[in-house]
């Protein structure tokens, strides 16, 4: 039987949560002979050219890095790679047939959900706004239709009640190296036959947009704060006050009440609280309009008047 070393492998990646996984596996043996990530951002003011996290990776490991900009356009040069088989985990750009054909054992995808439930872009951030307090991995064959291929392993991840989306990538990614460990060889070896997905069951996860970036101030207090854990870190949640920008990273409910008038921002006991639907929710940390991140109360400390104004 071959072992892990015998096989070449094509990592497609891009975030954090996937480079990881990816450095995992490579500390676990896998023989990866390059990766290919989306193009690298410019970040900050002076819009520097920053390395995407798979690639800081790759180039730590002296691996190959390839940034097509559009891998349906761009996907000739895998042929002379010769992989046998490609895994990816949030790269980012759909993958066309033709480069799902290239390998001799196919492509197979880690899924941040436990599917058919949560197909999509975005299954972590919409399982955490559902209120979902479990999730996963899945281990599945890539086909043309989206996260519809054969499911290989899963692997439960419960979602704690303080789990944003950073915390739960972290356990997301952890879960990947474990399934990619006690599966891949299995698969590679033509011992690991595969399940097909129940399409009674499929449930769709889709990209979340800037729009839903803006928190909807008329939902209940719960989803609200479902909405601040399934974008903070990133991209953060925000809410109008006076006219700029208060992203909530942190925020809880403090307790039921409904005799102030939906936004209204109120302190209580050093709480720095704002009214809901049917309750109040706890501001811990937010991000105001080009400040720092910072807890809400020491912002509160030095913002004495914002206290019965209107959040929006």
């Amino acid at each position: 039987m071959r072992n892990k070393k015998d096989y070449r492998l094509i990592y497609m990646g891009t975030p954090s949560m996937s480079a990881n996984t990816l450095e995992a596996l490579i500390k676990s043996g896998w023989n990866f002979v390059a990766l290919i990530s989306q193009e690298d951002k410019e970040v900050g003011r002076k819009h520097q050219l920053v390395d995407t996290p798979t690639k800081v990776v790759a180039k730590k490991y002296n691996i190959p890095v390839y940034q097509p900009k559009k891998i349906r356009e761009e996907y000739e040069f895998v042929k002379d790679l010769n992989p046998d088989l490609i895994l990816t985990f949030a790269y980012g750009q759909i993958i066309p047939q033709g480069l799902l054909d290239i390998p001799k054992y196919g492509c197979l995808n880690l899924h941040g959900s436990l599917l058919p439930k949560y197909r999509g872009a975005a299954p972590i951030q919409r399982a955490i706004i559902n209120g979902e307090t479990e999730t996963g991995i899945t281990l599945m064959e890539m086909i043309s239709q989206m996260d519809a291929g054969r499911m290989y392993a899963t692997i439960k991840v419960k979602i704690e009640e303080n789990d944003n989306y950073s915390s739960l990538t972290k356990k997301l990614s952890e879960a990947g190296v474990k399934i990619v460990n006690d599966n891949l060889l299995k698969y590679l070896n033509g011992d690991l036959l595969g399940k097909t997905q129940d399409g009674n069951l499929v449930t769709f996860a889709n990209k979340i947009t800037p729009e839903e970036e803006h928190l909807n101030i008329n939902l209940s207090a719960k989803e609200q704060v479902n909405y601040i854990r399934a974008l903070s870190e990133t991209p953060g949640a925000y809410l109008y006050l006076d006219n700029q920008k208060l992203k909530i990273l942190e925020a809880k409910v403090y307790k039921e009440e409904t005799k102030n008038p939906i936004g209204t921002i109120v302190l209580e006991n050093k709480h720095l609280l704002y009214q809901a639907k049917g309750a109040l929710i706890e501001l811990i940390t937010i991000k105001p309009e080009n400040k720092n991140l910072m807890k809400a109360i020491d912002y509160v400390n030095g913002h004495q008047d914002i206290i019965g104004k209107i959040l929006k």
